[in-house]
Order: structure tokens, then C-alpha cells, then sequence
């Protein structure tokens, strides 16, 4: 029985979860101590609006309508965790993650808003446009040993204002913001609206992230290509000296990565929910929250499901935090703390492995010890 306890701690899958609620947990209670410093008169409502978010309703009509609003903003940050764990298995860090979304951006609204283009054929233009900039790190990080680190944050605000200038040709007259879409280029629902009380912007976006997450595990876990991939990242040179293309292997992983969070901007914008501001100063947090959804989800493409909705939901629910009791940010101040703390999963992990580790150690010792102990007197009376 102990010994099945034993291996049933050490099942990885089990670890994960476990490691996330921790993350979570302890993300709600230092959020909790801040509202309790800030205001104690309101702090356990505010926490509990927070997890509630849309379920803070009592209409069935608005929990509906605003699940459907999660959803739809959920399917860009699976594509972002996505690239960041595929990238991540493969020894790379994607932080160019967000300027590949944000490139993702700029080609989709243009095609669908100049140009005209099918919805379809925008999605391809929104993959192209962040592969492209993956491609660039790749190609330093390959060939002239760059950190994709350093390349990815210039190649961020590189795109953010590249985006501006773009969209600026798209967008309305009187203010900053990109025109609505023609309807060619909003994504179909195929009766998907219908679900969550005729909610327009629900598309098929999440049925292909949900599609694209089930191909990333098919494709690290079940495949040469990714085994070769996965090799790469844990040596280099051993995979070099097995014959294995590590400089191609580098570039790929990274042009996959920017093409996954690219196809996540035109998930996100061509169902029309949201139009991008040309006065925009910062690249979006989906790049960034993308890795905190990542690590949440174990660094695995279908836990990067589950941790991306997770991590919506609490984002949507800072909303419902009282204004009147706290300051308009203090609900994005919350919400950074929890998702910042989803971050220490594969902390957990090592930590909880290194107690087994060392009560394993521990038992060894006493065994030993005892066994010594049994020996001893046969030693004596054998004399």
C-alpha cells in the first residue's frame, strides 16, 4: 500500500495538478492579504467576485453570454501558451511571443480591412506574419548566437510599432481604433452562438486552438520529428554529434512557436469582439500571460487548455472587483499576482520531489542501520 502511494506521488501528471492548485491557491491568498491591507471592509467579496466572475450572475441568459466572452478570449491564449511550451521543450525561451501575436494582428486586420480578404486566408496571413518573426530569432539564435531572449524583447516593440503604422491605414477617422470587419472576415460559428445565448463573437476559434493544443502533444510526444526536437533542447551538441540538423532544429522550433501565437492574434480578431488601438504603447499581455499558462498547465499542450481558461477566467473576473471600495487597477494588480504565481509550477514540482527524495534517503539510512544492527550479534556469537 505504501509503496503504491509512493508511485502515485511520483506520477508527473499528478504532481502537475497538484503543483498548479498550490500556485493557485497561494496566488488567492496573497491576493486576498493585499485587498485585506488595502480594504479589509470589502476584500473577501472582492476575492469571491474574482473567482466568480461570470458566475457572478443570476441570470442564465448573462452567464451564458459572458462564459461565451472568456471562451472566445481564451482560444488566443491557448495558441500563446502553446508556442511558449513548444519553444520550452526544445531548450528556448519565447518571449518574442507577444511581437508575434502582435505581427499576427497587424496582417490579419489588414488583409480583412484593406484588402478584403476571406476569413480564412487572413488566419493564414496572421500564421505567416509570426512565424516570420520567430524565423528572425531563430536565425540569430542558429547562426550568430544570439539569445532569443534579447532578440524576442526588440523584436516585440519592433513589431508593436510596425503594427501601429500598418493599421493606421484601416483605422476609423475620429479615433484610434481599426474599422469593424466586413463580414467575409469574421470566422463562422456553425450554430456555435446558439449555446451561449446567440453570442455572435463565439466562432470555431476555440474548436481549433482546442485542435492545434491536441496536434502540439501529438507531435512532441508521439513522433520522430518532436523526439529529434526534444533532444536538440536537452544537448545540443549530442544531438549534434548523433547527426541530428541542431541549427534547423532551432529555427523550425521557433518558426512553429511564432506561427502558433500569430494564429492566436487572428483567432482572437477575426471573430471581431475587439478592435486594435493605433495609439497602442505596449505589446498585448496574451504573449505574456501565455507563460504563465504555460507553466500552469505542466508544460503539457493539453494542460495548456485547462490552465488558459483558468487564467482568462480570473482575468475577466478583476472586472467585478468593486471600484468603489478600491482603485480601478487593483483588480488587474490581483490578477497579475495570481497569474504571476501560476508561474511556479515547475518550482512545486522540485521542491515536492526533492521531499520525496530525501524521506526515500532517509528510509535507506534506517533500513541500513538496522540490517547492521541484526548482523552484529550473528558476528558475536560466531567468535
Amino acid at each position: 500500500m505504501k509503496t503504491r502511494l509512493r508511485k502515485l506521488l511520483k506520477n508527473d501528471g499528478l504532481q502537475s495538478v497538484f503543483a498548479s492548485l498550490l500556485c493557485i491557491l497561494l496566488g488567492l491568498f496573497i491576493g486576498y492579504i493585499v485587498l485585506l491591507c488595502i480594504n479589509p471592509e470589502g476584500a473577501w467579496k472582492s476575492i469571491l467576485d474574482l473567482t466568480k466572475n461570470f458566475l457572478g450572475y443570476t441570470k442564465k441568459a448573462l452567464i451564458l453570454k459572458n462564459l461565451g466572452n472568456t471562451l472566445v478570449k481564451t482560444a488566443p491564449l491557448i495558441l500563446c501558451s502553446l508556442s511558449i511550451l513548444f519553444c520550452y521543450k526544445v531548450g528556448l525561451f519565447n518571449i518574442g511571443a507577444a511581437g508575434q501575436y502582435c505581427a499576427g494582428i497587424a496582417l490579419s486586420l489588414y488583409g480583412a480591412i484593406a484588402l478584403g480578404l476571406p476569413w480564412w486566408t487572413c488566419l493564414l496571413l496572421a500564421v505567416a506574419a509570426g512565424a516570420l518573426l520567430g524565423c528572425i530569432s531563430g536565425l540569430l539564435k542558429a547562426y550568430c548566437n544570439v539569445n532569443e531572449v534579447i532578440s524576442g524583447i526588440m523584436l516585440n516593440w519592433i513589431a508593436l510599432y510596425c503594427t501601429n503604422v500598418l493599421l493606421t491605414a484601416v483605422k476609423e477617422p475620429t479615433s484610434p481604433y481599426t474599422k469593424g470587419l466586413p463580414k467575409t472576415a469574421i470566422m463562422p460559428s456553425l450554430g456555435l452562438e446558439k449555446l451561449f445565448n446567440n453570442n455572435k463573437y463565439v466562432t470555431i476559434a476555440l474548436l481549433i486552438a482546442v485542435l492545434l493544443a491536441v496536434l502540439v502533444w501529438v507531435v512532441l510526444e508521439k513522433n520522430r520529428f518532436g523526439y529529434e526536437l526534444k533532444a536538440t533542447g536537452f544537448n545540443k551538441n549530442a544531438a549534434k554529434y548523433a547527426g541530428m540538423p541542431e541549427k534547423w532544429n532551432i529555427v523550425i522550433a521557433l518558426v512553429i512557436g511564432g506561427a502558433l501565437a500569430g494564429c492566436g492574434a487572428g483567432l482572437f480578431y477575426l471573430t471581431g469582439i475587439e478592435q486594435w488601438s493605433c495609439s497602442s504603447s505596449s505589446v498585448p499581455n496574451m504573449g505574456f500571460n501565455g507563460i504563465a499558462a504555460a507553466f500552469l498547465g505542466g508544460l503539457n499542450p493539453v494542460g495548456s487548455i485547462f490552465s488558459s481558461f483558468f487564467i482568462q477566467h480570473i482575468t475577466d473576473g478583476g472586472m467585478h472587483v468593486d471600484t468603489n471600495l478600491y482603485s480601478s487597477e487593483i483588480s488587474q494588480l490581483i490578477s497579475a499576482i495570481i497569474i504571476y504565481l501560476c508561474g511556479f509550477v515547475l518550482f512545486t514540482k522540485y521542491a515536492f520531489n526533492r521531499i520525496l527524495q530525501r524521506k526515500e534517503e532517509k528510509e535507506r539510512q534506517a533500513k541500513a542501520a538496522a540490517d547492521d544492527a541484526a548482523k552484529k550479534p550473528e558476528g558475536g556469537d560466531a567468535k
